[in-house]
Protein backbone atom coordinates (compact mmCIF):
# COMPACT_ATOMS: atom_id res chain seq x y z
CA UNK A 1 0.00 0.00 0.00
CA UNK A 2 1.33 3.23 -0.86
CA UNK A 3 1.24 5.51 2.34
CA UNK A 4 4.22 7.52 2.35
CA UNK A 5 5.54 10.23 -0.47
CA UNK A 6 2.45 11.26 -1.16
CA UNK A 7 1.55 15.03 -1.38
CA UNK A 8 -1.95 17.35 -1.29
CA UNK A 9 -1.15 20.14 -4.00
CA UNK A 10 -2.72 23.43 -3.01
CA UNK A 11 -5.99 24.24 -4.72
CA UNK A 12 -4.00 27.05 -7.08
CA UNK A 13 -2.15 24.32 -8.32
CA UNK A 14 -2.34 23.41 -11.86
CA UNK A 15 -5.87 21.10 -12.46
CA UNK A 16 -6.72 18.19 -15.01
CA UNK A 17 -9.76 18.39 -13.88
CA UNK A 18 -12.60 19.81 -11.63
CA UNK A 19 -15.52 16.99 -10.60
CA UNK A 20 -18.68 17.64 -9.46
CA UNK A 21 -22.25 15.93 -9.11
CA UNK A 22 -25.37 17.41 -10.86
CA UNK A 23 -28.02 18.45 -8.46
CA UNK A 24 -30.85 16.19 -7.44
CA UNK A 25 -31.24 16.28 -3.73
CA UNK A 26 -34.28 17.43 -2.36
CA UNK A 27 -33.26 17.25 1.06
CA UNK A 28 -30.37 19.69 0.37
CA UNK A 29 -32.84 21.80 -2.08
CA UNK A 30 -36.27 21.39 -1.18
CA UNK A 31 -39.16 23.03 -3.11
CA UNK A 32 -38.30 25.37 -5.85
CA UNK A 33 -34.90 25.31 -5.00
CA UNK A 34 -33.84 22.25 -6.80
CA UNK A 35 -35.35 23.58 -9.68
CA UNK A 36 -32.88 26.57 -9.37
CA UNK A 37 -29.87 24.58 -9.14
CA UNK A 38 -29.35 23.64 -13.26
CA UNK A 39 -29.02 26.53 -13.93
CA UNK A 40 -26.22 27.58 -11.22
CA UNK A 41 -24.82 24.03 -12.32
CA UNK A 42 -24.10 25.24 -16.05
CA UNK A 43 -23.14 28.77 -14.53
CA UNK A 44 -20.29 27.15 -12.54
CA UNK A 45 -19.10 24.91 -15.00
CA UNK A 46 -19.30 27.33 -17.93
CA UNK A 47 -16.87 29.29 -15.85
CA UNK A 48 -14.44 26.28 -15.31
CA UNK A 49 -14.10 24.74 -18.49
CA UNK A 50 -12.46 26.90 -20.57
CA UNK A 51 -9.42 26.40 -18.51
CA UNK A 52 -9.84 22.90 -17.16
CA UNK A 53 -12.12 19.08 -18.17
CA UNK A 54 -14.98 18.72 -15.75
CA UNK A 55 -16.67 15.83 -14.73
CA UNK A 56 -20.24 14.91 -13.71
CA UNK A 57 -21.94 12.84 -11.88
CA UNK A 58 -25.17 11.72 -12.90
CA UNK A 59 -27.27 9.49 -11.22
CA UNK A 60 -28.34 7.29 -13.83
CA UNK A 61 -29.19 7.93 -17.90
CA UNK A 62 -32.13 9.48 -17.41
CA UNK A 63 -30.25 12.62 -15.66
CA UNK A 64 -28.02 12.43 -17.78
CA UNK A 65 -30.32 13.51 -20.63
CA UNK A 66 -32.00 15.83 -18.06
CA UNK A 67 -28.67 17.23 -17.49
CA UNK A 68 -27.12 17.42 -21.40
CA UNK A 69 -29.98 19.37 -22.13
CA UNK A 70 -29.66 21.89 -18.79
CA UNK A 71 -26.33 22.21 -20.24
CA UNK A 72 -26.91 22.70 -23.96
CA UNK A 73 -30.29 25.84 -22.75
CA UNK A 74 -27.42 27.89 -20.62
CA UNK A 75 -24.44 27.32 -22.74
CA UNK A 76 -21.88 25.13 -20.99
CA UNK A 77 -21.85 21.64 -23.25
CA UNK A 78 -18.37 22.17 -24.12
CA UNK A 79 -16.16 19.33 -25.25
CA UNK A 80 -14.51 19.62 -22.19
CA UNK A 81 -17.29 18.41 -19.83
CA UNK A 82 -17.65 14.38 -19.65
CA UNK A 83 -20.64 12.87 -17.97
CA UNK A 84 -20.64 9.50 -15.57
CA UNK A 85 -23.73 7.56 -14.32
CA UNK A 86 -22.77 7.60 -10.58
CA UNK A 87 -25.41 6.96 -7.96
CA UNK A 88 -25.09 9.20 -4.86
CA UNK A 89 -26.97 10.25 -1.79
CA UNK A 90 -26.13 13.95 -1.78
CA UNK A 91 -24.43 16.10 -3.93
CA UNK A 92 -21.62 17.60 -1.70
CA UNK A 93 -18.40 15.94 -3.75
CA UNK A 94 -15.98 17.83 -1.80
CA UNK A 95 -16.75 15.98 1.39
CA UNK A 96 -18.43 12.48 -0.12
CA UNK A 97 -15.79 12.17 -3.65
CA UNK A 98 -12.18 11.66 -3.44
CA UNK A 99 -9.10 13.32 -2.31
CA UNK A 100 -6.91 13.72 -4.96
CA UNK A 101 -2.93 13.63 -4.24
CA UNK A 102 0.78 13.28 -5.96
CA UNK A 103 3.19 10.66 -5.61
CA UNK A 104 5.70 12.25 -7.67
CA UNK A 105 4.07 13.00 -10.93
CA UNK A 106 1.67 10.32 -10.53
CA UNK A 107 -1.81 11.45 -9.40
CA UNK A 108 -3.30 9.07 -6.69
CA UNK A 109 -7.07 8.91 -4.95
CA UNK A 110 -7.00 8.88 -1.40
CA UNK A 111 -10.44 7.11 -0.31
CA UNK A 112 -11.25 8.70 3.11
CA UNK A 113 -14.27 7.03 5.22
CA UNK A 114 -17.66 9.19 5.50
CA UNK A 115 -20.26 9.11 7.57
CA UNK A 116 -22.33 12.16 6.36
CA UNK A 117 -21.13 14.56 8.94
CA UNK A 118 -21.10 12.74 12.15
CA UNK A 119 -24.70 10.83 11.22
CA UNK A 120 -26.50 13.57 10.80
CA UNK A 121 -27.96 12.55 7.25
CA UNK A 122 -28.26 8.64 6.32
CA UNK A 123 -28.30 6.90 4.17
CA UNK A 124 -25.20 7.63 2.86
CA UNK A 125 -23.94 3.78 1.43
CA UNK A 126 -23.70 5.25 -2.50
CA UNK A 127 -21.37 8.31 -1.59
CA UNK A 128 -19.01 6.41 0.52
CA UNK A 129 -18.83 4.28 -2.38
CA UNK A 130 -17.49 7.15 -4.72
CA UNK A 131 -13.72 7.73 -4.29
CA UNK A 132 -14.25 3.84 -5.42
CA UNK A 133 -15.98 4.69 -8.47
CA UNK A 134 -13.80 7.62 -9.39
CA UNK A 135 -10.95 5.65 -9.66
CA UNK A 136 -12.72 2.98 -11.52
CA UNK A 137 -13.84 5.78 -14.15
CA UNK A 138 -10.29 7.51 -14.11
CA UNK A 139 -7.76 4.29 -13.47
CA UNK A 140 -6.06 6.03 -10.61
CA UNK A 141 -4.55 4.09 -8.09
CA UNK A 142 -6.85 4.43 -4.69
CA UNK A 143 -5.89 3.89 -1.17
CA UNK A 144 -7.82 3.78 1.76
CA UNK A 145 -6.56 5.62 4.83
CA UNK A 146 -9.03 4.30 7.40
CA UNK A 147 -10.30 7.81 8.79
CA UNK A 148 -13.31 9.87 8.79
CA UNK A 149 -12.41 12.94 6.72
CA UNK A 150 -14.20 15.32 4.68
CA UNK A 151 -12.56 17.46 2.22
CA UNK A 152 -14.09 21.12 3.07
CA UNK A 153 -12.79 20.14 6.35
CA UNK A 154 -9.03 20.96 5.55
CA UNK A 155 -6.95 23.38 3.28
CA UNK A 156 -3.40 23.07 2.61
CA UNK A 157 -0.54 25.64 0.74
CA UNK A 158 0.67 22.15 -0.76
CA UNK A 159 4.11 23.01 1.04
CA UNK A 160 3.24 21.05 4.14
CA UNK A 161 1.02 23.00 6.08
CA UNK A 162 -2.48 22.11 6.58
CA UNK A 163 -5.31 24.02 7.98
CA UNK A 164 -8.22 22.53 10.32
CA UNK A 165 -10.49 22.79 13.25
CA UNK A 166 -10.52 21.14 16.19
CA UNK A 167 -14.21 21.48 16.45
CA UNK A 168 -14.83 19.12 13.16
CA UNK A 169 -11.12 16.77 13.08
CA UNK A 170 -11.50 16.06 16.89
CA UNK A 171 -15.16 15.87 17.20
CA UNK A 172 -16.14 12.18 18.73
CA UNK A 173 -18.75 11.89 15.85
CA UNK A 174 -15.99 11.46 13.28
CA UNK A 175 -12.79 8.99 14.89
CA UNK A 176 -13.65 8.60 18.36
CA UNK A 177 -11.23 6.22 18.77
CA UNK A 178 -8.43 7.98 17.17
CA UNK A 179 -6.08 10.86 19.57
CA UNK A 180 -5.00 14.16 18.23
CA UNK A 181 -1.45 12.63 17.35
CA UNK A 182 -3.11 9.64 15.55
CA UNK A 183 -4.94 11.98 13.13
CA UNK A 184 -1.73 14.15 12.80
CA UNK A 185 0.04 11.06 11.70
CA UNK A 186 -2.65 10.21 9.04
CA UNK A 187 -2.57 13.65 7.27
CA UNK A 188 0.91 13.38 7.43
CA UNK A 189 0.91 9.73 5.92
CA UNK A 190 -1.22 10.52 3.22
CA UNK A 191 -1.92 14.25 2.43
CA UNK A 192 1.85 15.21 2.99
CA UNK A 193 1.00 17.83 6.04
CA UNK A 194 4.29 18.80 7.91
CA UNK A 195 2.53 21.24 10.07
CA UNK A 196 -1.29 20.71 11.11
CA UNK A 197 -2.78 24.37 11.80
CA UNK A 198 -5.14 24.07 14.15
CA UNK A 199 -8.11 26.77 14.84
CA UNK A 200 -10.54 26.01 17.06
CA UNK A 201 -14.62 26.40 16.39
CA UNK A 202 -16.76 27.24 13.12
CA UNK A 203 -19.47 29.30 12.33
CA UNK A 204 -23.33 29.10 13.38
CA UNK A 205 -25.58 27.17 11.74
CA UNK A 206 -22.55 24.73 9.99
CA UNK A 207 -23.67 20.80 10.32
CA UNK A 208 -20.41 19.93 8.86
CA UNK A 209 -18.78 20.85 12.49
CA UNK A 210 -16.76 23.52 12.08
CA UNK A 211 -15.37 22.86 8.15
CA UNK A 212 -12.10 24.93 7.82
CA UNK A 213 -13.61 26.39 3.68
CA UNK A 214 -15.94 28.46 5.33
CA UNK A 215 -13.38 30.08 7.98
CA UNK A 216 -9.56 30.51 6.44
CA UNK A 217 -8.37 29.49 3.53
CA UNK A 218 -4.92 29.34 1.61
CA UNK A 219 -4.54 31.88 -0.74
CA UNK A 220 -0.66 31.65 -1.25
CA UNK A 221 2.36 29.34 0.30
CA UNK A 222 2.07 31.79 3.19
CA UNK A 223 -0.74 33.70 2.78
CA UNK A 224 -4.40 32.78 4.06
CA UNK A 225 -7.72 34.69 3.76
CA UNK A 226 -9.70 34.37 7.46
CA UNK A 227 -13.80 35.55 7.43
CA UNK A 228 -14.57 37.91 10.56
CA UNK A 229 -17.37 39.03 12.13
CA UNK A 230 -16.88 43.19 12.65
CA UNK A 231 -20.51 43.35 14.54
CA UNK A 232 -19.52 42.48 18.43
CA UNK A 233 -23.30 41.22 19.29
CA UNK A 234 -23.08 38.44 16.14
CA UNK A 235 -21.97 34.85 17.26
CA UNK A 236 -20.06 34.39 15.04
CA UNK A 237 -18.02 37.33 15.92
CA UNK A 238 -16.06 35.27 19.14
CA UNK A 239 -15.15 32.32 17.89
CA UNK A 240 -13.70 34.26 13.95
CA UNK A 241 -12.11 36.26 16.18
CA UNK A 242 -10.45 33.91 18.57
CA UNK A 243 -9.10 32.18 15.27
CA UNK A 244 -7.85 35.28 13.81
CA UNK A 245 -5.29 35.68 16.66
CA UNK A 246 -5.06 31.99 16.78
CA UNK A 247 -3.41 32.65 12.69
CA UNK A 248 -1.25 35.29 14.01
CA UNK A 249 0.80 33.03 15.99
CA UNK A 250 1.11 30.88 13.09
CA UNK A 251 4.33 30.19 11.34
CA UNK A 252 5.23 28.70 8.05
CA UNK A 253 7.87 25.81 8.24
CA UNK A 254 10.61 28.22 7.63
CA UNK A 255 9.19 30.33 10.80
CA UNK A 256 8.28 33.24 9.56
CA UNK A 257 4.86 34.11 10.28
CA UNK A 258 1.61 33.59 8.22
CA UNK A 259 0.12 36.62 6.17
CA UNK A 260 -2.96 37.12 7.34
CA UNK A 261 -5.70 38.72 4.76
CA UNK A 262 -8.85 39.48 6.27
CA UNK A 263 -12.60 38.53 4.57
CA UNK A 264 -15.88 40.22 6.02
CA UNK A 265 -18.96 37.98 6.59
CA UNK A 266 -21.91 38.37 4.51
CA UNK A 267 -25.41 40.02 6.17
CA UNK A 268 -27.17 36.92 8.32
CA UNK A 269 -28.85 34.25 6.13
CA UNK A 270 -31.46 32.26 7.52
CA UNK A 271 -33.66 28.98 6.51
CA UNK A 272 -36.55 30.40 6.91
CA UNK A 273 -38.46 27.52 7.25
CA UNK A 274 -36.64 25.61 9.91
CA UNK A 275 -35.96 29.24 11.37
CA UNK A 276 -31.85 28.75 11.47
CA UNK A 277 -28.99 30.46 10.72
CA UNK A 278 -27.11 28.88 7.26
CA UNK A 279 -23.19 29.20 7.26
CA UNK A 280 -22.54 31.61 4.64
CA UNK A 281 -19.31 33.06 4.01
CA UNK A 282 -17.09 34.29 1.21
CA UNK A 283 -14.63 32.00 1.84
CA UNK A 284 -16.35 29.05 0.31
CA UNK A 285 -14.60 29.84 -2.69
CA UNK A 286 -13.43 27.76 -5.55
CA UNK A 287 -9.80 28.33 -7.52
CA UNK A 288 -10.15 26.58 -10.87
CA UNK A 289 -7.19 26.73 -13.40
CA UNK A 290 -8.55 30.26 -15.32
CA UNK A 291 -11.01 31.38 -12.47
CA UNK A 292 -12.37 31.85 -8.77
CA UNK A 293 -16.05 30.98 -8.42
CA UNK A 294 -16.92 33.39 -5.32
CA UNK A 295 -20.32 32.96 -3.69
CA UNK A 296 -22.53 36.31 -3.28
CA UNK A 297 -25.01 36.67 -1.17
CA UNK A 298 -26.90 39.24 -2.54
CA UNK A 299 -25.35 42.28 -0.74
CA UNK A 300 -23.91 44.53 -2.82
CA UNK A 301 -21.46 46.65 -0.57
CA UNK A 302 -20.46 43.26 1.41
CA UNK A 303 -19.95 40.99 -1.72
CA UNK A 304 -18.25 43.86 -3.55
CA UNK A 305 -15.89 44.08 -0.66
CA UNK A 306 -15.54 40.45 -0.60
CA UNK A 307 -14.62 39.85 -4.68
CA UNK A 308 -12.41 42.81 -4.59
CA UNK A 309 -10.13 41.55 -1.93
CA UNK A 310 -9.84 37.90 -3.58
CA UNK A 311 -9.43 39.88 -7.03
CA UNK A 312 -6.01 40.73 -5.49
CA UNK A 313 -5.43 37.38 -4.25
CA UNK A 314 -5.65 36.50 -7.76
CA UNK A 315 -4.86 38.35 -10.18
CA UNK A 316 -4.20 35.97 -12.86
CA UNK A 317 -7.74 34.54 -13.03
CA UNK A 318 -11.39 35.77 -13.59
CA UNK A 319 -13.38 36.19 -10.78
CA UNK A 320 -16.62 34.84 -10.72
CA UNK A 321 -19.64 35.44 -8.60
CA UNK A 322 -21.71 32.84 -8.09
CA UNK A 323 -25.38 33.75 -6.57
CA UNK A 324 -25.36 32.01 -3.35
CA UNK A 325 -28.62 32.54 -1.72
CA UNK A 326 -30.22 29.26 -2.78
CA UNK A 327 -27.72 27.00 -2.73
CA UNK A 328 -26.69 27.94 0.93
CA UNK A 329 -29.75 26.50 1.79
CA UNK A 330 -28.16 22.82 1.36
CA UNK A 331 -25.69 23.82 3.91
CA UNK A 332 -22.87 24.52 1.85
CA UNK A 333 -21.73 26.81 -1.35
CA UNK A 334 -19.35 26.79 -4.02
CA UNK A 335 -16.20 24.75 -2.87
CA UNK A 336 -18.53 22.64 -1.03
CA UNK A 337 -19.80 21.09 -4.28
CA UNK A 338 -16.59 21.12 -6.10
CA UNK A 339 -13.06 18.79 -5.87
CA UNK A 340 -10.08 19.51 -8.05
CA UNK A 341 -8.06 16.89 -9.59
CA UNK A 342 -4.26 17.93 -10.15
CA UNK A 343 -2.56 17.83 -13.18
Amino acid sequence: MITDGLRMPAEWEPHAATWLTWPHSALSWPGKRLAQMPALWAKMIRAIAPGEEVHLLVQDEAMEARAREALREHAADAPSVHLHCVPTDECWLRDNGPIFVKEGERTVITGWEYNAWGGKYPPYDLDIAVPDRIAEITGLSAIRPGMILEGGSIDVNGAGLLLTTEQCLLNPNRNPTLSREEVKTRLHRHLGAERILWLGEGLEGDETDGHIDVLTRFVAVDTVVSAIESNPRDTNHAPLRENRERLDSMTGLDGRPLRVIELPMPPRVDHAELGARLPASYANFYIANAAVLVPVYGHAARDGEALEILTACFPDREIVAIEALDLIWGGGAVHCVTQQQPL
